[in-house]
C-alpha cells in the first residue's frame, strides 16, 4: 500500500499501550497460578523482555547491511537522543573547555515495569476467549527462528552468512537460486507482535520503486516464519565505515546530504517515511551514488528510536539527516552516547554547530546541519523541520566544487657533466667478428671536436653540390649554343622542369586493415544491480559479421540523461581486441532506428576496464544515426574499446526504449 509507513507510525502508540496491558495481565495470571499451585518454577510460555542484540561482527559489512549496535530493549523504550539538547548557545572558549574535559554520557535508565493492577485469576476460573487477529495478545518478544547456513527459505533463497542476530530477528546474506543473484534476508517468527507491521512496511516499501532506495524484493509469511528479501549491494560501503578514518571533505559531505535529502523528500511526498535513518542505512556505491537502506522496514523491525518522534515523521527524518551531516563534518556523534564507532559529545555542548566543535568546517554546511538537527539552532537561526524545506535550502547554497587532484611533484632528471666522463672502461662489445677492445679514455675524441668536424663536413658537402650544379648548367648551355649554331634554327632548347612543391608527408598512406574482435562484454555499472550484464546471450551477435542479428539491451521506460537523476546515464558494450592494437577507425551499424553512442577508451594502465567508472574513460568521438563511423584523426593504441550508448530507440510495439547493436567493425 502507498502509505504503509504511515500505518506503522500511527499505530505504534496504541500498540505500545496494548502491549503493556497484555504484559501486565500475563504477569498477574502467572502470579495467581503460582499462589494456587505452590510451584516456584516460572512458566515456559513466559516471554522474556528484549535483551541486548548479539551481533556476529564488530561492525557493518562492506556491502552496507544495516547492523545496529543498539540493544532490543533500547529500541523499544530508549529515551530520545535529542532530550539532552540545550537552548543557549555556547562560546568557542566554553566549547573548547568541554571538549578538553571529555565528559562521558550516562546510559539511559531501563524502562519502568508495568503496574500490577489487574485482578488475579485462579486456575479454575474460565479463561477469556482470545481473538486471533488481536495483536495485543501476541508475545512482545519471541526468539528469532533458528536457521543455519545452507538452509532454504521459500524453496528459493539459500542462506549463506548470518550478518546479525538479535532475540527477535536475524539478518542473512543469501542467494536467490531462481535468478542466481545475492540478496539480503530478514527472518522473524510469525507469532511475534511486530510481524504484521514488518510485512506491511516491507510491502509499502516495495511499492516505492525509487532506485535511490535499496529495493525490497519480497515479503512473505510462510507458516511460523516471516521473511523480507531485499536487494544486496556487494561493493557498497555504509556511512559509518566511510567515517572510520575521519571526517569527510566538504564536497563529499555536500553530495551525501544532497542525495539523501532529495531521496527522503521524494519518499515523504509519496506518503513514506524512514523513521530510523542512521549511518548504517546510508550506502555509497563505487560510482559515488548514495542509496538508503531499510525505509520503513528498519523501524518496524527494531522499533522507533524515540517515542517523541512518532507524531511528526517529517521532523524525525529531518533531524536524522542533520545528525548524519553533523557526523560527516565533525567525526563526532551529536549526542552524549558513543554510536556507530563515533565518540559522542559532552552534554554541555549539545546545541553547538559543527564549526564550533571542529575547526575548518564549511560554514554553509555547518549552519545547514544545525538548522536541521536542533529545534533552537545557534545564532537565532530558523530551524528546518521537513525534508522538503531541507532540499530547498541545499539548492540555494553556493556550489561546492570538487577539490583538484594533487599532481605528482615533477623531478627533473639529473644533468650529467659531459666533460667529466667516468674513467672506468666500458664493457667490451661483441661484434660479428673479432672482439674489439674499447678505446682508452685519452684516445677518445672530445665531444666539442666531434661537433666541429661534423660542421666542416657539412660545409664541404654543400660546396661540392653547388660546384656540380654549376658545372651541369655550364655544360648544358654550351651544348645548346652549339646545337643552334650547327642547325641554324631558332629552336630553343628544352629546359628541365623543376618542381617547387614540397613532398607530401602522408604519401605512403595505406588502406585500413580490419582488426578481429576477440569478444564483447556488457558494461553496465549504473544498473539497478551494478555489474549485472544486459543481453549477455546475444553479445556475439554484435561482431558475428551478420547485420541481421544484434546485441539487445534491456528495456527502459524513458531515455537516459543527466537531467533525470533517477535514471542512469547510459549503458555500454566493452569490445576486447585480444591484445594491444593501433586503431584508426570504428564502424557501427544499429538496428531498429537511430541511436546515439560514444566511442571511449579506458584509462592508461587499467588492467580490468570492467571495474572502471564511466567517467574514467576518455571520449574519442560521439555519433548518432543507424550507420555511424568513428574516424580517429590520430590513431590510438589500446586493447579495449567502449561503445557507450546514451540515447536508445523507441519500440512502437510496447512504447519502451531499447538498444540494438547489429555489427561493430574495427580497423587499424
Amino acid at each position: 500500500m502507498a502509505d504503509g509507513t504511515k500505518a506503522v507510525v500511527d499505530t505504534s502508540a496504541a500498540d505500545a499501550a496494548a502491549d503493556d496491558a497484555a504484559l501486565a495481565a500475563a504477569i498477574d495470571e502467572l502470579a495467581g497460578a503460582k499462589t494456587a499451585t505452590g510451584d516456584d518454577a516460572p512458566s515456559s510460555g513466559t516471554s522474556a523482555p528484549d535483551g541486548p542484540a548479539a551481533t556476529t561482527g564488530s561492525g557493518s559489512p562492506a556491502d552496507g547491511t544495516s547492523v545496529d549496535e543498539e540493544t532490543s530493549a533500547g529500541e523499544e523504550t530508549s529515551v530520545g537522543e535529542e532530550t539532552s539538547e540545550i537552548t543557549a548557545p555556547l562560546s568557542v572558549d566554553e566549547i573548547a573547555a568541554e571538549l578538553a574535559a571529555g565528559g562521558k554520557a550516562k546510559k539511559p535508565a531501563g524502562a519502568p515495569q508495568p503496574a500490577n493492577g489487574a485482578p488475579r485469576r485462579a486456575p479454575t476460573d474460565p479463561q477469556p476467549t482470545l481473538d486471533p487477529r488481536d495483536t495485543s495478545t501476541l508475545p512482545r518478544t519471541l526468539p528469532a527462528p533458528l536457521r543455519h547456513s545452507g538452509d532454504k527459505i521459500g524453496h528459493r533463497y539459500r542462506l549463506e552468512e548470518c550478518i546479525s542476530h538479535t532475540e527477535t530477528f536475524s539478518s542473512w546474506r543469501a542467494v536467490d537460486e531462481k535468478l542466481r543473484r545475492a540478496v539480503g534476508v530478514h527472518l522473524m517468527a510469525s507469532g511475534h507482535q511486530r510481524a504484521r507491521k514488518v510485512l506491511a512496511a516491507a510491502k509499502s516499501a516495495a511499492l516505492l520503486g525509487d532506485p535511490r532506495f535499496v529495493q525490497v524484493l519480497d515479503a512473505v509469511q510462510e507458516g511460523e516464519l516471516v521473511y523480507v528479501v531485499r536487494e544486496w549491494l556487494p561493493h557498497a560501503s555504509d556511512l559509518a565505515k566511510l567515517l572510520a578514518d575521519g571526517p569527510m571533505e566538504p564536497h563529499e559531505a555536500y553530495q551525501m546530504v544532497r542525495q539523501v535529502t532529495d531521496a527522503v523528500a521524494a519518499a515523504h511526498r509519496r506518503g513514506q517515511a524512514h523513521l530510523r535513518l542512521t549511518p548504517r542505512c546510508v550506502l555509497r556505491t563505487d560510482s559515488g551514488q548514495y542509496r538508503i537502506n531499510g525505509i520503513a522496514v528498519d523501524a518496524a523491525l527494531r522499533g522507533l528510536p524515540a517515542e517523541g518522534d512518532t507524531d511528526d515523521a517529517e521532523r524525525a527524518d529531518t533531524r536524522a539527516i542533520g545528525a548524519l551531516l553533523f557526523a560527516a563534518l565533525t567525526h563526532r556523534w551529536p549526542y552524549p552516547e558513543d554510536r556507530y564507532d563515533l565518540q559522542g559529545l559532552p552534554k554541555g555542548i549539545q546545541n553547538a554547530a559543527p564549526d564550533q566543535v571542529r575547526a575548518g568546517v564549511h560554514k554553509g554546511l555547518s549552519e545547514l546541519a544545525a538548522r536541521a538537527l536542533f529545534d533552537h539552532p545557534p545564532h537565532h537561526a530558523e530551524p528546518i523541520t521537513t525534508p522538503e524545506e531541507l532540499a530547498k535550502a541545499i539548492a540555494l547554497m553556493p556550489r561546492i566544487r570538487q577539490p583538484e587532484p594533487e599532481l605528482p611533484v615533477f623531478t627533473p632528471p639529473p644533468r650529467h657533466n659531459t666533460h667529466s666522463l667516468p674513467t672506468a672502461p666500458n664493457p667490451t662489445r661483441v661484434i660479428d667478428g673479432p672482439v674489439v677492445p674499447p678505446l682508452p679514455p685519452q684516445a677518445r675524441p672530445r665531444p666539442s671536436a666531434v661537433r666541429r668536424t661534423r660542421r666542416r663536413l657539412r660545409r664541404v658537402v654543400k660546396a661540392t653540390a653547388w660546384t656540380v650544379a654549376l658545372g651541369a648548367i655550364g655544360v648544358a648551355s654550351w651544348q645548346a649554343v652549339d646545337h643552334l649554331r650547327n642547325n641554324g634554327s631558332a629552336v630553343a632548347a628544352p629546359q628541365p622542369s623543376i618542381s617547387t612543391a614540397a613532398p607530401s608527408a602522408h604519401a605512403a598512406t595505406h588502406p585500413p586493415v580490419p582488426i578481429q574482435i576477440r569478444e564483447a562484454q556488457s558494461y553496465n555499472p549504473l544498473g539497478r544491480t551494478p555489474g549485472e550484464p544486459e543481453g549477455k546471450d546475444t553479445l556475439a551477435n554484435a561482431y558475428d559479421g551478420d547485420p541481421r542479428t544484434s546485441w539487445d539491451t534491456g528495456w527502459y521506460v524513458d531515455q537516459f540523461g543527466p537531467a533525470k537523476p533517477a535514471l542512469k546515464a547510459g549503458t555500454g558494450l566493452m569490445i576486447d581486441l585480444g591484445s594491444v592494437q593501433t586503431v584508426s577507425s570504428v564502424t557501427v551499424q544499429f538496428s531498429g532506428g537511430e541511436q546515439t553512442a560514444e566511442l571511449r577508451v579506458p584509462p592508461a594502465g587499467a588492467t580490468n576496464p570492467m571495474d572502471a567508472k564511466p567517467d574514467a574513460f576518455t571520449v574519442l568521438d560521439k555519433q548518432s544515426g543507424t550507420n555511424v563511423s568513428y574516424n580517429l584523426g590520430t590513431p590510438v593504441t589500446t586493447r579495449y574499446l567502449l561503445l557507450w550508448l546514451t540515447a536508445l530507440t523507441k519500440d512502437v510495439s510496447d512504447g519502451r526504449y531499447h538498444g540494438h547493436v547489429a555489427e561493430v567493425k574495427v580497423f587499424g
